[in-house]
């Protein structure tokens, strides 16, 4: 701290705070359209600035620190506060409840992963990262403001997922975390073109489409998890037989 901290990605962190604490005002004043952006705008400067941090060398700790409070905000508090607001209030006691279960696993999630830093691991996270749940749900509200009318159904399937998020954030399943995948070096032609249709079909249906992009990767988790299953049951059945208990068998 006496020789300074990092300027440019501790705004970013701070963008990621502001954005958080809009989210909750937002709710108070019963705009949910706009909390649920505030929350998927707070991802993108959570997601700036850790590659502004990487690239340039900036990292720190206080950087670290600072991060992971503004994420408690945004990703925590926010997204929980606003499914109280918008779907969890009629279950009453229940309904803060499970709120305040998506808070307490996400602090638990961002304590762990400060933790397990210096692990070395890059190439996943253990865990659901705390943004990708907070814009599920941010994402889930919005896609019911765009197509569905709100119900007793939007109730059920936001508390549901409430739970089902706080146990993924909280879990060793593996979930990849895209520091390796650098867009800054060469790569194949291939990934030019995905990148570009991403972008125009996200700018034709942004939120049906970033519902699906989330969805898929908080399902990626437990599926991979699966095929690793099944794949080791799968070769334990092939593994030859020992001479000795064939003898025995027979």
């Amino acid at each position: 701290m006496r020789k300074g901290i990092y300027v440019l990605p501790n705004l970013f962190t701070t963008g990621n705070l502001f954005c958080g604490f809009w989210a909750i005002i937002s709710v108070f004043q019963e705009r949910f359209f706009y909390a649920a952006v505030a929350i998927l705008l707070a991802s993108v400067f959570d997601v700036l600035d850790g590659k502004v941090a990487r690239l340039s060398g900036a990292t720190s700790k206080f950087g670290i620190q600072y991060d992971s409070l503004a994420d408690l905000v945004s990703f925590g508090v926010a997204p929980a506060v606003l499914a109280f607001s918008w779907a969890l209030r009629p279950y009453g006691r229940f309904g803060w409840l499970a709120a305040f279960l998506f808070v307490a696993c996400g602090a638990l999630r961002l304590a762990r992963f400060n933790v397990q830093t210096s692990s070395g691991e890059v190439k996943y996270f253990k865990g659901l990262p705390i943004p990708a749940a907070a814009s599920m749900i941010a994402l889930t509200i919005l896609l019911y403001l765009r197509l569905i009318e709100t119900g007793l159904v939007k109730d059920v399937v936001i508390l549901v997922m409430i739970y089902i998020l706080a146990f993924l954030m909280v879990s060793n399943i593996r979930y990849f975390s895209f520091k390796e995948f650098d867009l800054s070096r060469r790569k194949p032609f291939n990934i030019f073109i995905f990148v570009i249709l991403s972008m125009v079909v996200i700018l034709m249906e942004p939120v049906i489409v970033l519902f699906g992009f989330v969805l898929l990767y908080v399902s990626s988790g437990p599926v991979n998890m699966l095929m690793a299953w099944h794949r080791k049951r799968t070769l334990r059945r092939m593994e030859p037989v020992p001479e000795e208990d064939l003898l025995v068998r027979g």
